[in-house]
């Protein structure tokens, strides 16, 4: 559990300290001596601090056991067939949710079709097909319970020891769509935000989207007993939000929506960052996907709040033209100036791409690497996956989920595929729960000299996570950046965790 912000800044610490991070050998020789002990090696990395996740989609992060008892809350019924729910009354061959629940064949049908659970491509459809058709299998469920899908979330957080959660949705959808359909499409994206802005319906449905945001939050502190004499350790876990926005629909719908999630950010601090989602295969992805990149790159010339992430490289030459290929990620970094991306799992077809590594090893823009999603999505696994590439050429990764409740897995599950499968050491996986708070987007000044460098800031040099003790100075600094509240919790956890296996012997 990761340390609360009150012990982080207590005034009571000791008042020595030393320069840090220390490098401690002892829990680096464990974690070699367990690596090939799949239970030993499991029960180490799931009690390792690992910071955040950075790319986590609501609707796609909890199980679908989960998912089922809220459709048989909400008195759904599911398709006998197809498995997607739908409402009440049951129409013909739709069965009570509630079946899901107590006829174990039926349940098993569901969490079949409602995620990767058992899933094997005998040339009919593909994992690709399979794991996008779920989401609209159970939207009924997810769009209904968004407060009690983040507590879900926090609570499989808290117990991987992550502290930091930044997932992606969308608020107020059906308004925005509403709005496109009344303002309609001009390439001229500045007279299209004219448009969308004239008036007040945007910010009628950004008060909205604040609205609904303070809602769902109170129901994820209530289902977690946030505010009770006795809160789970979830309601620990920090929260901030991207806007999601879907790229496979008409130009019109998607500039309104990327307006929207730049608009709201600059509102609401709990907004920090905008994002693409769906298949970048998709047949509109693919043609207006320059477009998408300049409509972000315009809206990022006008506002400067808010941070942007984008899905890029997820793709492979079984799903695209080699053409596709080429230019996706670096689109994404040079023209729409993404901060980080998602998957980039086709870098090494992109033109020109060691200098692309380089170029994102200088800008440290971060890549967000969920390995079992990858696999499971575009059948690139093991040593065809580009990971080790991006850590030979320095750019910053951090290991994340995707959406772990379809792939049934867990942020420990993906640190122990990229220790056994892709060979990973102890400071790299370190290294990766480092990045994932240094490319947070939540507020505020880093505690680190640097991007990467690992070192504290001047403020917090004389300042020691391993005592707890804090000069005045970094107090302050740490009173005033979120970020840096989270990155000290880290290491005074990390310090703790490696302090106890310094001398454990296997």
């Amino acid at each position: 559990m990761p340390s609360s912000p009150s012990s982080a800044l207590s005034p009571n610490a000791p008042t020595t300290g030393r320069s840090w991070p220390v490098q401690d050998s002892g829990v680096e020789r464990f974690f070699e001596q367990v690596r090939d002990n799949p239970a030993r090696l499991r029960a180490f990395l799931r009690s390792m601090p690992k910071g955040g996740d950075l790319h986590t989609h609501l609707s796609g992060a909890v199980p679908a056991e989960s998912l089922i008892a809220f459709a048989a809350d909400d008195g759904l019924c599911i398709d006998s067939t197809t498995s997607k729910a739908v409402a009440a009354p049951c129409p013909a061959g739709a069965r009570p949710a509630q079946d899901a629940v107590s006829d174990h064949d039926f349940r098993q049908q569901v969490i079949r079709a409602w995620s990767m659970e058992d899933f094997k491509d005998t040339g009919g459809e593909t994992g690709h097909d399979h794991f996008f058709a779920a989401f609209s299998k159970f939207k009924a469920v997810t769009a209904k319970h968004r407060g009690r899908l983040l507590a879900e979330v926090a609570k499989v957080a808290a117990a991987n020891r992550q502290s930091y959660v930044e997932p992606l949705f969308t608020p107020q959808g059906p308004a925005l769509v509403g709005l496109a359909d009344s303002v309609g499409w001009n390439p001229d994206l500045d007279r299209m935000r004219a448009s969308l802005l004239a008036g007040d319906r945007m910010q009628q449905i950004i008060r909205a989207a604040k609205k609904e945001t303070d809602s769902e939050l109170a129901e994820h502190r209530a289902a977690l007993g946030c505010d009770t004499a006795t809160p789970q350790p979830a309601c620990a876990v920090k929260v901030r939000f991207d806007f999601q926005v879907g790229r496979t629909y008409d130009p019109k719908y998607i500039f309104t929506e990327l307006l929207a999630g730049f608009e709201l950010a600059e509102h609401d601090p709990r907004y920090v960052g905008v994002n693409m989602v769906q298949a970048e295969d998709h047949p509109v992805a693919l043609r207006d996907y320059r477009l998408h990149m300049r409509m972000i790159r315009y809206l990022r010339s006008v506002y400067r709040t808010a941070h942007v992430t984008l899905h890029a490289g997820e793709l492979t030459e079984q799903l695209v033209p080699r053409q596709e290929l080429r230019f996706h990620i670096r689109d994404a970094i040079e023209t729409a100036q993404a901060e980080r991306i998602g998957h980039g799992v086709d870098v090494m077809n992109e033109d020109r791409p060691q200098q692309l590594l380089a170029t994102m090893a200088r800008r440290q823009v971060a890549v967000e690497v969920p390995l079992t999603s990858n696999c499971q999505i575009l059948e690139v696994c093991g040593p065809e996956h580009p990971l080790r590439r991006y850590l030979a050429a320095r750019v910053p990764v951090a290991l994340s989920t995707d959406d772990q409740g379809v792939s049934r897995i867990d942020i420990t599950d993906e640190y122990r595929q990229a220790t056994t499968v892709h060979g990973l050491t102890y400071r790299q996986l370190r290294d990766s729960a480092r990045t994932s708070l240094e490319h947070a987007f939540i507020q505020g000044r880093s505690l680190w000299r640097s991007p990467g460098d690992h070192r504290p800031t001047w403020e917090c040099a004389t300042s020691d996570p391993h005592t707890g003790h804090l000069t005045p100075i970094c107090r302050s600094l740490l009173l005033s950046s979120p970020k840096a509240t989270l990155q000290w919790q880290y290491e005074t956890d990390l310090a703790a965790f490696e302090a106890s296996y310094a001398t454990r012997a296997s």
